[in-house]
């Protein structure tokens, strides 16, 4: 196994273990459920959101057929992107991919275990008299936003590695 190779797993496995784990302490132990919105700073609350859609709450589906199709896709896209990275070059690219991949797979555990992502951070401002809010999200969704721009800074460094098959 390449250096890259094991570094793109290693990411994959933090990103995915500390996504679940936060999820299960939060759902379990903090009981954020029956908390409601906890306010953390004057700008992040803890909230419990529960996605049924993609990211953003894109194609938000209830059905049985929609969560299959869904899970169906992150499958599909898991393996391009571990072919992808056991392919890469770079170590910036192919952790990228590790992020990406260890943040689809846990959310896809959500979609399995609960019919919906759990989605629980929510980042928001007050300007003037008007409150706005982020999208709220989990560390499943960072680290595939972390993993999107370390590809895309690899790709502008000239790596050859930012190049799906």
């Amino acid at each position: 196994m390449t250096p890259p190779l094991r570094s793109g797993l290693v990411a994959a496995a933090i990103a995915l273990v500390l996504d679940q784990a936060s999820k299960l302490w939060l759902l379990h132990v903090y009981e954020i459920g029956r908390r409601g919105a906890v306010k953390v700073t004057p700008f992040f609350d803890l909230v419990l959101a529960w996605n049924t859609g993609i990211s953003y709450g894109w194609l938000q589906n209830d059905s049985a057929l929609g969560s299959a199709l869904l899970l169906t896709f992150k499958a599909v896209a898991v393996v391009a992107l571990a072919i992808w990275m056991a392919r890469s070059h770079t170590r910036l690219a192919t952790i990228g991919l590790g992020l990406i991949i260890g943040g689809a797979i846990g959310n896809a555990i959500d979609r399995l275990a609960y019919g919906a992502v759990v989605d629980f951070a929510l980042f928001h401002v007050r300007i003037g008299e008007k409150i706005y809010n982020w999208y709220v999200f989990n560390l499943a969704d960072a680290a595939i936003v972390v993993g999107v721009a370390a590809l895309l800074y690899d790709s502008f460094r000239g790596g050859d590695a930012a190049k799906a098959p």
